[in-house]
């Protein structure tokens, strides 16, 4: 066995340096959170009120039994039935397409370190913008988000395939497609009213939040912060294997020791999987298969998803995502922008060598619901994400891939894969709450 000591002997040996090597987090690594405001939070996260159909919940893509995530390469948010692996397309109420992108795991986004969100960075910390915040409503973003991570749920309610819901269905949908999002009768001002129109919610906003007194002063940002809080609650993730190891208060196995001399060396990890959330919080291109829809706009016909481009427009940016934290990743596949791999391992080794995975990539290795569309149009791009790849393959051994598993499956934290609060019985609108069969 090897101990917080063999770290320090790493470092001097020259397997890692001693900047390579995370200090353990502590409080101050994080926002504070208030409890109450996380309760709140907890409830609307599970409540379909949200949705434009009432049928989705932010849970819906998000769930604890799934790693935070939806455990599908790519989901069906409105126009499905069923939760994770088993969710099927709903027969009388077909989706259009997949969610374009993997559901991301929401493992410690409360903390201060995370001022970029979503798979292309689309929202980031920005103090010369209005609210701190750029987004893509640009101007008009409105006030009143209290963080970034309150920021980003105003986007899953927006979206057609998330949780909006077809645009002649009902309500919010047809204030998207008009473009009406903020001020009175937008689209989440619409959200608003429904939430406060309940009596239990109206109670405890008016509980929690100093500035409400009545139902009407309820806006879609006290909606999305106290969803926030409960997020920053419930997935803090400080409390695996790795971090009673930075702290000293535990041992490595021989197996994940190597693993992680590997990581933080031989394999090269470490070099945009850095810092205690392991991640640089950059843009990398990486050669990630493409499937699924892509990120077109609705008049566009292409499966193409050019990542951090279609944000910065600067071509050094195609084919770019953010470095995703492998906090609990060993739980939160599918991998990938596109959730192109189901397994670990095979990920792994596609990203050691991914020019070379590209060229060899069957779409059986992800895992996908049955729809009647054609989800291997975006490998056609293949070629072209290959040329934006400039990290150099790295090969290594099956032994020590087994030997790097075995390290990340020490990034697994138990209190936050369960979570603090749970899963409620039942939510104010009375609407069904998910689980799993």
């Amino acid at each position: 066995m090897r101990s917080v000591l063999s770290i320090v002997a790493m470092v001097c040996a020259g397997i890692a340096s001693a900047e390579s090597i995370p200090a353990p987090l502590t409080d101050a690594d994080f926002a504070p959170v208030d409890e109450a405001e996380a309760r709140l939070g907890q409830l609307l996260f599970y409540d379909p009120i949200l949705s434009g159909n009432r049928n989705v919940s932010c849970a819906t893509c998000h769930h604890p039994a799934f790693g935070t995530g939806d455990g599908l390469s790519l989901g069906i948010g409105d126009g499905g039935v069923g939760l994770g692996p088993k969710r099927l397309a709903d027969p009388d109420n077909m989706p259009e397409q997949r969610i374009p992108r993997n559901a991301p795991a929401l493992f410690n986004l409360g903390a201060h370190e995370f001022t970029v969100l979503f798979h292309d960075g689309r929202i980031e910390v920005d103090p010369d913008r209005p609210g701190g915040l750029r987004t893509p409503l640009d101007v008009d973003m409105v006030t009143g988000f209290a963080s970034l991570l309150s920021a980003q749920t105003m986007f899953p309610v927006l979206s057609p395939d998330e949780m909006a819901g077809h645009y002649s269905e009902n309500d919010v949908s047809q204030a998207v497609r008009r473009g009406v999002i903020t001020g009175q009768g937008g689209a989440w001002d619409i959200i608003a009213r429904r939430v406060g129109d309940i009596p239990a919610y109206a109670a405890s906003f008016r509980t929690v939040y100093d500035h409400i007194e009545t139902p009407d002063q309820i806006t879609f940002a006290d909606i999305s912060n106290a969803v926030a809080a409960f997020m920053a609650f419930e997935w803090r993730s400080d409390t695996a294997p790795f971090d009673a190891v930075l702290r000293g208060e535990a041992v490595l196995s021989e197996v994940a020791a190597d693993g992680m001399a590997l990581f933080y060396d031989g394999a090269g990890c470490a070099s945009c999987h850095s810092g205690p959330f392991l991640t640089d919080h950059a843009f990398h291109a990486m050669g990630a298969p493409q499937i699924g829809p892509g990120k077109a706009a609705r008049f566009e016909s292409h499966a193409r998803d050019e990542g951090r481009f279609r944000v910065t427009g600067d071509p050094s940016d195609l084919y770019a995502f953010r470095t995703p934290s492998l906090r609990n990743v060993a739980i939160t596949g599918p991998y990938g922008h596109a959730g192109a791999h189901r397994d670990l391992r095979r990920f792994i080794v596609a990203h050691l060598d991914p020019v070379a995975a590209l060229e060899s990539y069957d779409v059986k290795a992800a895992l996908l619901p049955e729809l009647p569309v054609d989800d291997t149009r975006g490998l056609a791009d293949n070629a072209t994400i290959a040329q934006a790849v400039t990290h150099a393959p790295r090969r290594i051994s099956d032994a020590n891939v087994t030997a790097l598993i075995a390290f990340l499956n020490t990034l697994t934290d138990p209190a936050a894969k369960d979570g603090r609060l749970g899963i409620p019985d039942t939510v104010p609108s009375g609407l069904p709450v998910e689980r799993p069969r």
